[in-house]
């Protein structure tokens, strides 16, 4: 039985080059779906300083004394 040149599952020379062609396309419109919806999660445009500030404190990225003060700072 003849199966080509490819070996008989496309697995020859110029199989394997296109299995990672296709590979690749894949993990790029992946990635690419990846970083649009990552940008989307992230902080808002629209979100001010304080909102920000808030934010922040809420999740414990600063003490209590750092968000008065920039708080104040920012109220001025």
């Amino acid at each position: 039985m003849m199966f080509g040149n490819s070996g008989g599952f496309g697995f020859g020379f110029g199989g394997i080059f296109m299995w990672i062609f296709w590979i690749l396309i894949i993990v790029a419109i992946v990635a690419l779906f990846r970083g649009m919806s990552n940008s989307r999660s992230g902080t808002s445009s629209s979100e001010g300083p304080i909102e920000i500030l808030r934010k922040r404190y809420a999740n414990g990225e600063i003490s209590d004394e750092e968000f008065e003060h920039r708080r104040k700072e920012l109220e001025k």
